[in-house]
């Protein structure tokens, strides 16, 4: 009697082909994780109005920047599949660009609520942000790096004006960060991001895989 031979897996447990063929492209699993990091920004900025207050003097800016900063490092770590070791520094540059942009942008807006200055008050936190980022990031993408700041500036400044146009005089609440419309928009604008770390990443681990073979 024959008998049909069972899908064979590895010593090290790679699943057979139909179940490489179930398991999701990476690149959109990093798309569906880096659309989901959009809650970031306004669950940090509500707990950051909730235990700091509103965004009204330096102090409370660089409070309540810091705490929305971390919430938001925190997601897009977990997006990013960072590991503890790699999250932890994402977490404290997202925190202490935040800060420091959030209180730079209000002092150069004095505070105000107005669109034009809801825009600067973006541009300025996306830029600093971006720029605490990208030290990290440049080890890993090289100078493409240089670039975050400026495309987090303008999704920062587009995401305060999507907000605003969305939730109204809302916004002289005085919060730290734009709301889920503006997210939901930075999340999309900068989705090259994951994506481009993604390729890096496989490209990297293709490479090993190689060297290992050609070495054995």
């Amino acid at each position: 009697m024959t008998t049909t031979p069972a899908t064979p897996h590895s010593a090290s447990g790679t699943l057979g082909p139909d179940s490489r063929r179930a398991a999701p492209h990476p690149s959109r699993r990093t798309i569906r994780r880096w659309l989901v990091t959009f809650l970031g920004y306004p669950v940090g900025g509500y707990l950051a109005f909730l235990i700091v207050g509103p965004l009204d003097s330096t102090p409370t800016a660089l409070a309540g920047g810091a705490l929305t900063g971390a919430v938001l490092g925190l997601a897009q770590a977990w997006a990013l599949g960072f590991s503890r070791r790699g999250a932890v520094p994402w977490v404290l540059s997202t925190a202490v660009g935040l800060a420091a942009g959030t209180a730079l942008g209000a002092a150069v807006t004095t505070y105000a609520t107005d669109t034009t200055s809801l825009i600067v008050l973006g541009a300025v936190t996306g830029l600093c942000v971006g720029a605490a980022q990208s030290a990290l990031l440049i080890r890993r993408v090289g100078s493409v790096a240089l670039t975050w700041p400026i495309v987090l500036s303008g999704a920062w400044a587009l995401g305060w004006l999507v907000s605003e146009a969305v939730i109204g005089s809302s916004v002289d609440k005085h919060f730290y960060i734009f709301g889920s419309s503006g997210a939901i928009v930075v999340a999309l604008v900068t989705l090259p991001l994951p994506l481009v770390l993604t390729r890096r990443d496989s490209a990297a681990r293709r490479s090993a895989a190689r060297l290992v073979g050609s070495a054995s």
